[in-house]
């Protein structure tokens, strides 16, 4: 899979649950998570 970067504009009420999602994944796991993979993982899942 090709990685592309793009920039994308986002409603500050998305941003805010994004980081709320992205807290959560960072404070139950041992791994760095970034914000772009948070974007991606939840484009995967909504987007099946």
């Amino acid at each position: 899979m090709a990685i592309r970067r793009i920039t994308i504009v986002i409603d500050e009420e998305l941003e805010t649950k994004l980081r709320k999602i992205q807290a959560q994944q960072i404070k139950t796991s041992s791994r760095s998570v970034s914000f772009s993979q948070v974007i991606n993982e939840t484009l995967k899942k909504s987007l099946k």
